[in-house]
């Protein structure tokens, strides 16, 4: 019988404690000051950039770990330093994942590289789904991707928003209509290649955490990009098309969409986020519930505050399995039968949401203030509950798998 383990290799616990030194050393110290400019955090990214954190080959490497457990060892370590300039660093990696979702070997290699750039010159890129009037509800898309056979061209039109980078990145990766009568089964991924025409940075959010990653509205008009730019090629999307209207006449099996496909890659990945920022909260309030005395005693000799530490990594743990599961799960090839991606990036998003709140409660007037990070912590934790599909979505992905049936 093949032995059962969930205890890293060598390779990992290095790679692991590496991430550890740089969050501690180098994203920790930078935290607040970037979390109060609410500016993309360039001096950290190029010092990511400079040690080999922020490349492609880190993320390959990572990516393609045997285990599954790459990523997900590496986001909890850079969000256990701190969630927006963590998300700075990674946010790149979602329009990264729509092309290897759903792009070819070309497109792979040719589009992937100009995404991160190098040490002396780093790179941005964007992943660009969600609209004001379609997040969750992706089949109420309006851009639109229209085809010009004579030029060989794809025309893009529309408004996205929520977009990591977007406006600011090299690269943005749009999910677009090309038939509106297929609803979500008629959306394509396109690659907007740098300073192309069109293009342009709409309203920049000022964000209730997260606040070091930029986040905007990307708005398209009259965008042209070479056919060559439609993520996975034209023959592939007029098949794929093609057996999308066969089954909405027949009333068969569902098609997944283009950016379904990109978050269902990703969910775990998230998951890992969440369970880097709860963690970080956690070790706050468990060495403070130690330090802080009350009444002539160290405040964790009280049950109330013990027990929500003990509930606190229970949790904690608890997420970081289900993240585990997912990701091996997703990498062995094996099918999310039970939604398990979607049970990970739920569990570990409200568990995140949980311990942050709990960290303030335990440091009490202390964690109300930005004296300490719990503070910034539980204003981060807030997103991860929202972005990539919001807890109800899950839920909703969870009962509709276990169940096969329609439910709305």
């Amino acid at each position: 019988m093949a032995e059962f383990t969930l205890e890293l290799n060598d390779d990992q616990k290095q790679v692991r404690d590496w991430l550890h030194g740089f969050a501690a050393d180098v994203i920790r110290p930078a935290a607040s000051e970037w979390d109060e400019r609410e500016e993309t955090p360039w001096p950290v990214i190029q010092e990511a950039a400079k040690v080999g954190i922020y490349s492609l080959d880190f993320y390959a490497q990572q990516y393609f770990d045997p285990t599954g457990l790459g990523i997900p060892v590496a986001m909890e370590e850079l969000f256990w330093g701190d969630a927006g300039i963590a998300l700075s660093i990674v946010g790149t990696g979602l329009a990264a994942v729509g092309v290897l979702a759903n792009g070819t070997e070309e497109q792979i290699g040719t589009w992937i590289p100009q995404m991160y750039g190098d040490a002396d010159d780093v790179k941005l890129a964007a992943f660009c789904s969600s609209e004001p009037d379609a997040g969750s509800d992706v089949a109420s898309m309006r851009t639109r991707a229209v085809y010009d056979e004579a030029k060989d061209e794809w025309v893009l039109n529309g408004t996205k928003t929520w977009a990591t980078n977007g406006g600011i990145a090299n690269v943005h990766v749009v999910v677009a209509v090309v038939d509106p009568e297929l609803g979500s089964k008629g959306h394509a991924s396109f690659i907007v290649p740098p300073a192309t025409p069109g293009l342009s940075q709409g309203q920049k959010f000022k964000k209730h955490g997260i606040r070091a990653s930029h986040t905007a509205e990307v708005v398209l008009e009259d965008v042209r990009i070479p056919g060559s730019c439609l993520l996975g090629g034209k023959e592939k999307l007029d098949e794929r098309l093609a057996r999308a209207r066969e089954r909405a006449r027949s009333g068969g099996e569902r098609v997944k969409n283009a950016a379904m496909a990109t978050f269902e890659a990703s969910r775990p990945a998230v998951g890992a986020m969440a369970v880097g920022t709860a963690r970080a909260a956690y070790e706050v309030a468990l060495d403070y519930a130690k330090t802080r005395s009350q009444f002539g005693r160290p405040i964790i000799d009280n049950q109330g505050i013990a027990f929500q530490l003990a509930d606190m990594r229970t949790r904690i743990d608890a997420a970081r399995l289900l993240v585990w599961r997912a990701s091996w799960m997703a990498t062995a090839g094996k099918q999310f039968t039970s939604a398990e991606g979607s049970m990970s990036k739920l569990f570990a998003s409200e568990t995140a949401k949980s311990v942050t709140a709990q960290a303030v409660q335990i440091l009490g007037g202390n964690g109300f203030t930005r004296e300490y990070p719990v503070e910034r912590m539980h204003r981060d934790a807030a997103i991860y509950t929202i972005f990539e599909g919001t807890s109800e979505i899950q839920r909703l992905v969870i009962a509709r798998t276990l169940s096969g049936m329609p439910i709305r």
